[in-house]
């Protein structure tokens, strides 16, 4: 199992950046898929999901700026994130939950870093 997570970088306040993360290793379009984030100094935050069948949900945080989709065809799932806020700045981490031999295992990527400074 692997998950790629690119995109993060420098962005000023107001800016937009688009993340993205690549599957492989299992059969995505069977599985909701997770952004999480850790600011410096916090706990890691669950930011969006998106289940397999499309429906999405997102933290109070992230609502109305952030924007989760998936391609299953090309085992992809994007964060589009308007609006950004210094607050935002963490690293941002790709999740799935993996039913493997009847018990549940966490996979994480290696994570990627949005910085929201002027």
């Amino acid at each position: 199992v692997q998950l790629v997570e690119s995109g993060g970088g420098l962005v000023q306040p107001g800016g937009s950046l688009r993340l993205s993360c690549a599957a492989s290793g299992f059969i995505f379009s069977t599985y909701d898929i997770a952004w999480h984030r850790r600011a410096p100094g916090k706990q890691r935050e669950l930011v969006a999901a998106i289940t397999r069948g499309g429906f999405t949900s997102y933290a109070d945080a992230v609502k109305g700026r952030f924007t989760i989709s998936r391609d299953n065809a090309k085992d992809t799932v994007n964060l589009q994130m308007n609006t950004l806020r210094p607050e935002d700045t963490a690293v941002y981490y790709c999740y799935v939950n993996l039913l493997v031999g009847g018990t549940r295992e966490g996979y994480w990527g290696q994570g990627t870093q949005v910085t929201v400074s002027s």
